[in-house]
């Protein structure tokens, strides 16, 4: 066999055996598609911040509420009814994380809860939920240690849950429609200086303390829709 007859033929088996390999041990450098993510920026409307607080403190010692030590003390306050219980009804659900003694609040609270869940299920047909009221501090010491963010149980900065004047309102779940209403709500009530509100990003909730001024606003309002009717 002649020389250019052995080159020949040894070019046509690596021509077939490279036909035979896949593309990707032809080509040295693979390519990879690359994906673009759109991270949207939380940046809510009610914010939580050092001022608001600062507030939240300050309603508690004008008010002269107590920070509930423990159980024994919540459940004097629940005895004397200076905390009330917030019913569930169609209107408002409470989550079953809840025990029973701790759905309390003060009267001007339960009030601003009834009326604004009564609100939201005429608007969505649907319940409000509670995923939080009155704590303790040794409840909210034991929170603390899974929950960094979680405000502390003493000092000038603690949890107003503590003084029975707060609640949480879950927010999982919620459609845009329905969130956006819930902000508009209780962003109007801020501005009005009954409540502090923030939203919590981890604990997926809205943070809701009510001044005691929220009665005080309600008759007011109530007059003045008797007036216009007479």
């Amino acid at each position: 066999m002649s020389a250019n007859r052995i080159i020949t033929s040894s070019m046509v088996v690596a021509a077939m055996l490279l036909a035979a390999l896949p593309a990707c041990a032809v080509n040295k450098t693979v390519r990879y598609r690359h994906r673009h993510y759109h991270h949207a920026a939380w940046n809510p409307v009610l914010r939580g911040s050092h001022d608001s607080m600062t507030r939240q403190n300050e309603e508690i010692d004008r008010l002269q509420l107590p920070r509930i030590a423990d159980q024994q003390q919540l459940l004097e306050l629940e005895r004397t009814q200076e905390l009330i219980p917030i019913p569930e009804s169609h209107t408002l659900h409470w989550s079953s994380a809840v025990q029973a003694d701790k759905r309390y609040s003060r009267p001007w609270t339960n009030q601003f809860v009834q009326d604004m869940s009564e609100a939201y299920y005429n608007e969505f047909h649907t319940p409000m939920q509670i995923n939080s009221a009155v704590r303790t501090m040794e409840q909210q010491q034991k929170l603390r240690r899974h929950n960094r963010n979680a405000a502390p149980e003493m000092g000038d900065m603690t949890s107003s849950h503590l003084a029975g004047i707060t609640v949480d309102l879950a927010k999982r779940g919620l459609t845009k429609t329905q969130h956006q209403w819930i902000e508009d709500y209780l962003k109007n009530m801020r501005d009005q200086g009954l409540v502090e509100a923030a939203e919590e990003r981890r604990t997926w909730c809205f943070h809701v303390m009510v001044s005691n001024r929220y009665t005080e606003w309600k008759e007011a309002n109530q007059l003045a829709d008797k007036i216009v009717r007479e």
